[in-house]
């Protein structure tokens, strides 16, 4: 099922390469820059009427009670939310670890300089709720935000068919502890969140998933706030050695396939041996799916094997390619970790597949897709926060520092920033 690709063929390798990026059409963009257009001059007005026009509900309030969530919260499974409950645990144990210090730094003559790290003061979390629910991406998102320290969490997520909020997402969110949560969705809640209207207050920056008018808005909306990326369709590369089981391999390989028609699902290999068998569990396994077709498609267009002589090579055909996921099914991954240059998030070993990660392990699920792991990274608390630099020189040290600022002024021909130095040199030697 997977397509073979030569280790050696780099033009078709490179052509793969650049043409996972998915690109958003004209069209997609013009209709979203309406659809946020009109939020921005009709507010709550326009809300209400895409939600009716899009969902086909017509929503007394788009505001969530607190007697609403509790009472979706009491549809949930038990041992879903006992799982969820450990998933925040070890989710938040490890952006723990990610919280930066503010620094100051002092030198002679009374310079002192610094950093300060802040956190942004609101955030909007985007979360699905049509055919597809994700509680788990409200935690991905929620937690690094509280971690880093943002006092206020927004979430917009579209209404059911009922016009009410998702059990599991209602339960994730209270596990999150977010409070004020919108039922709202599609390039109209991107608009909210970004512009405001009277009901929904607009934030700093947006983070979430979403359909391709989602990621349209977000494209748009970037620069009046931030947001995290634009995600492409998921990907997922496995390097297994002859070692690696078959059987793991392909369910790997499947798990991603199953998100969609562009999922991207390669495995590179030092054994053609490895490859073949999983080509033959690829088809086993993907009869028993319920979303067969999906992975079918997925696998067809763009699965892909390649086999290598040397661990060292497969991991640098992977730094090229930049994947989203990387497994490293391997003995002893550890020791090939440091020539990994370019991946989103890296699961080492036989047991360590990627849904762990997705789920419970505590690293982010929110990563970079279409090779843009060459130079961006996964969500985290990083992302919720920002640096702003200061600065201090007394007399003594501008008296002693200040002609060389000048002579730089004057040599880019900016003399307003020389005179600056310059008064205040003068005024010390009257």
């Amino acid at each position: 099922m997977l397509q073979a690709l030569n280790k050696n063929d780099s033009q078709t390798l490179m052509k793969y390469v650049s043409e996972r990026t998915q690109e958003i059409s004209s069209d997609i963009l013009i209709k979203v820059t309406e659809i946020i257009d009109q939020v921005r001059e009709q507010g709550d007005d326009a809300l209400y009427e895409f939600t009716k026009k899009f969902d086909q509900i017509d929503l007394p309030s788009l505001k969530v009670s607190e007697e609403e969530m509790e009472q979706a919260i009491r549809q949930c499974d038990p041992d879903f939310m006992e799982a969820m409950k450990q998933a925040k645990e070890n989710i938040e144990f490890y952006h723990q670890a990610q919280k930066q210090n503010s620094f100051l730094l002092q030198k002679e003559l009374n310079i002192y300089l610094g950093q300060r790290v802040i956190p942004l003061d609101s955030v909007g979390i985007y979360v699905p709720g049509g055919r597809a629910q994700y509680p788990s991406s409200v935690l991905m998102n929620a937690i690094p935000a509280h971690v880093a320290g943002v006092k206020r969490i927004v979430m917009v997520t579209p209404p059911n068919k009922q016009g009410t909020i998702h059990p599991n997402i209602a339960f994730a969110a209270k596990l999150a502890g977010i409070t004020e949560i919108y039922k709202v969705g599609g390039a109209q809640a991107i608009a909210a969140l970004a512009y405001g209207t009277g009901t929904i207050r607009a934030v700093d920056k947006i983070v979430g998933p979403g359909n391709i008018f989602v990621a349209a808005a977000k494209k748009l909306v970037f620069g009046k706030v931030d947001i995290d990326m634009i995600a492409g369709p998921s990907e997922i590369l496995v390097i297994a050695d002859k070692n690696a089981k078959p059987e793991y391999v392909a369910a790997d390989l499947l798990s991603q396939a199953e998100h969609d028609p562009m999922a991207c699902s390669i495995l590179i290999s030092t054994s053609q041996n490895l490859v073949d068998a999983v080509n033959k569990e690829l088809r086993k396994q993907a009869e028993e799916l319920p979303k067969k077709e999906i992975v079918e498609t997925s696998l067809a267009d763009h699965g892909h094997s390649i086999v290598c002589d040397t661990i060292e090579e497969a991991i640098a055909i992977s730094n090229l390619i930049a994947p989203e996921h990387l497994e490293l099914m391997i003995e002893d991954p550890m020791s090939y970790l440091g020539l990994v240059k370019h991946a989103g998030s890296v699961f080492l070993g036989y047991h360590t597949c990627e849904s762990v990660g997705d789920y419970f392990g505590g690293t982010n699920h929110v990563l970079p897709t279409s090779g843009t792991a060459r130079f961006s990274s996964a969500l985290g608390v990083d992302s919720f926060i920002k640096k702003s630099s200061f600065l201090h020189y007394s007399k003594e040290a501008l008296d002693m520092y200040g002609e060389m600022i000048v002579k730089m002024a004057q040599e880019e021909q900016l003399d307003a920033h020389a005179n600056a130095i310059l008064v205040r040199l003068k005024d010390g030697k009257q």
